[in-house]
């Protein structure tokens, strides 16, 4: 049985938080100070994170987060997963309503740069960019379709389940 409290350390005053275990083959209470640290998996338990850090992925996470949750990004990552085609600057402009052409050019930028989006431009007049997704930002695409999927799945039973609770 576990139950989170208090305990005093080494009665300085200061407290720090910690775990009361009940110990059951003698029945004593045992206070096992918390960490900060993430526990390991270990034994035969499938984890496809194994060997790295948890501080590296959730900075990582973090980095991810703030990228795809820029206004413009997934609009503009959407399409392309539906095309091997590559989709020139202007399709972008004319098809992503509400958005100022700085913030698509400061988007699709930050997205070359992170290297899920390539880049080819033409010496041609006009000029002629074009986009394509790299093997990495497929991936991407897909992971953020699935979530959506997953989304979508469990949203219906959540508004299901709070329809029939009145």
């Amino acid at each position: 049985m576990e139950t989170k409290g208090r305990m005093d350390k080494e009665g300085a005053g200061r407290r720090k938080e910690a775990i009361i275990k009940k110990e059951e083959n003698t029945g004593d209470f045992a206070a096992v100070p918390r960490t900060s640290e993430l526990p390991v998996i270990q034994g035969k338990q499938l984890c496809d994170f194994n060997g790295y850090d948890a501080d590296v992925l959730m900075d990582e996470t973090a980095k991810l987060r703030k990228l795809i949750t820029k206004r413009g990004t997934l609009e503009i990552l959407i399409p392309l997963c539906c095309t091997t085609n590559p989709v020139r600057y202007l399709k972008f402009r004319n098809t992503l309503k509400g958005f100022s052409s700085k913030t698509l050019a400061i988007r699709l930028k930050e997205l070359e740069k992170a290297g899920i989006l390539k880049r080819q431009s033409y010496n041609e007049i006009p000029p002629r960019v074009e986009y394509n997704l790299t093997d990495k930002g497929q991936e991407l695409v897909e992971s953020v379709i699935s979530l959506l999927q997953w989304m979508q799945k469990w949203s219906n039973t959540t508004i299901t389940s709070l329809s029939n609770a009145k």
